[in-house]
């Protein structure tokens, strides 16, 4: 049986919309009266259908709430959607909508009601007790309200009809789901450098690669941890388990994808929901970094130049505790993340703060993208989640494309050495000797950096070996970090401290965090 509930009204615009607040969410208009449709008779494989329809004007609110009535008896919940994508001008965008599911405990930010979301990777999707399509969370199909949530993130100025059918079907709830959660610790080798790729997606968001697939691939990558950070879910949390193993490490943690940019929340304890339905107008972000925080994990904002529409990040620095600033293959914006973070090191030590940690991952969702390329190199007491993080959050890191690019980087002076995310204190005029010692880059370029900019250049051969060593001070220097580019597409060098109409360096190879440079009095 299929019911249909459509209303001519369109939405109003955003402005009519600003009292919702935080959210920026309205039950639709078109949904209403779905919330009182009784969608199944109880007998055994009974099914109803409700169809849900609509038009969302430019200007609809981030999400859109369309609310329906589950009855007692309710086996399963089966959803699909569709939308029109009329013409448009050429640089106007067209029709986006993603989708998600919230069940009857509610829609609250940071509420309990959360049962999935799928972006716009799906047209439909299913959840019941003892199952779910990725993406989605199986669990007990409780009666009450519950709500489909539209995410129309671009919309033609013709507006965005769109189709929703909920279907019930009545039955046994069948079994329980029993989640694998990976274990917190791998076999590692104590105090040691491990590599590991911090943002990866599969399946259960926009991903085409399985979990099983991802983890092959972080093996075959020589990587020693991955975190999983698919887009506002946690429903691949337990299925990890039976995928790690003592030579793999494996966190959880979710890319939260906001209006105004996306962040990765690393090391959630399992199963722990981060909310995404907000903006920096709405001045609640700093609660959701607390969440994370509180569970030992870590605030990241992901490639804070991608260009794409809602990817820039605009929530500023303050609840970070490191940022992306490679993702996947190096491009411009890459330049971007590095130049506004370098910048951020001097402010930071200007005002005795502590200064934000760079990371690199490779943003995988399927091939050709390479898994591991990049990644972030980082030094804990041991392959444990809490030794990870730690090691992370201080800094204690350097960025790599793949694992046949090796790096060692001091500072030596006064008797004393200070390695990478380290600081040295010295006499302010003591000589400090900055010593790289790197392979795996073929006729790259090795550049020392410091609150100045670029001080010191220098080639590695064809074998892409070789020790480079340059003399500084903590008086002309507040830190010095290192980067080892690729040649140009010309094959030349590059060349520091100099303009031009293009870039003046190649891809990157490696880069490191700073040491910090003290002046002792």
């Amino acid at each position: 049986m299929t019911e249909q509930v459509h209303d001519d009204r369109a939405l109003p615009g955003r402005r009519g919309l600003l009292a919702a607040g935080a959210l920026g969410v309205v039950a639709a208009a078109t949904a209403a009266a779905a919330g009182v449709a009784q969608a199944a008779d109880g007998a055994d494989g009974a099914e109803r259908t409700i169809t849900l329809t609509g038009t969302l004007p430019t200007g609809a609110p981030d999400f859109v709430l369309l609310p329906f009535d589950v009855p007692a008896g309710v086996r399963e919940i089966a959803v699909s959607y569709r939308y029109d994508k009329p013409a448009v001008p050429p640089g106007t965008p067209g029709n986006s909508c993603d989708i998600g599911l919230f069940d009857e405990r509610g829609t609250d930010l940071g509420g309990r009601g959360f049962r999935g979301w799928s972006g716009g990777f799906r047209t439909e999707f299913a959840v019941s007790r003892e199952q779910a399509t990725p993406g989605y969370l199986p669990g007990p199909i409780r009666p009450g309200r519950w709500h489909i949530v539209l995410g129309p993130y671009q919309v033609a100025p013709q507006g965005l009809e769109y189709r929703v059918d909920v279907t019930l079907r009545s039955g046994a709830p069948g079994g329980e789901f029993t989640p694998a959660y990976p274990p917190e610790r791998a076999r590692g080798r104590g105090r040691a450098w491990y590599r590991g790729d911090c943002h990866l997606h599969t399946v259960h968001s926009d991903g085409r690669r399985g979990p099983a697939e991802v983890a092959a691939g972080a093996r075959e990558a020589k990587l020693d941890f991955i975190v999983s950070t698919d887009h506002n879910t946690t429903s691949s949390h337990g299925v990890w388990g039976p995928l790690a193993g003592p030579d793999l490490l494996i966190l959880l943690g979710e890319e939260v994808t906001t209006r105004n940019g996306h962040w990765l929340a690393l090391g959630l304890q399992p199963g722990q929901f981060v909310d995404w339905r907000y903006r920096s107008r709405d001045g609640v972000f700093p609660r959701f970094a607390r969440q994370v925080r509180r569970q030992g994990g870590l605030v990241v904002p992901a490639h804070p130049y991608c260009p794409y529409v809602a990817c820039q990040w605009k929530f500023g620095y303050e609840d970070a505790d490191a940022v992306e600033v490679w993702n996947g293959p190096w491009t411009y914006d890459d330049e971007s993340a590095v130049d506004s973070w370098d910048a951020q090191l001097a402010v930071a030590l200007r005002d005795g703060r502590s200064w934000l940690p760079a990371i690199g991952n490779s943003d995988a969702h399927s091939v050709p993208q390479v898994i591991g390329s990049p990644h972030t190199v980082v030094f804990a007491e041991d392959l444990h989640r809490d030794a990870v993080l730690a090691g992370l959050r201080a800094g204690r890191s350097w960025l790599a494309e793949s694992a046949s690019v090796q790096l060692e980087f001091t500072a030596t002076g006064a008797g004393r050495q200070a390695g990478i995310g380290e600081e040295l204190s010295v006499p302010a005029d003591a000589p400090v000797d900055v010593r790289l010692d790197v392979s795996g880059v073929p006729n790259g370029t090795v550049r020392f950096l410091t609150d100045e900019g670029q001080l010191h250049q220098e080639s590695l051969p064809a074998g892409g070996a070789g020790t480079v060593v340059w003399r500084t001070t903590a008086s002309l220097a507040a830190f010095v970090r290192a980067e080892v580019r690729h040649p140009k597409a010309d094959g030349t060098p590059g060349r520091g401290n100099s303009m031009g109409p293009d870039l003046p360096w190649g891809p990157m190879a490696a880069l490191t965090n700073p040491i910090v440079l003290r002046a002792r009095r």
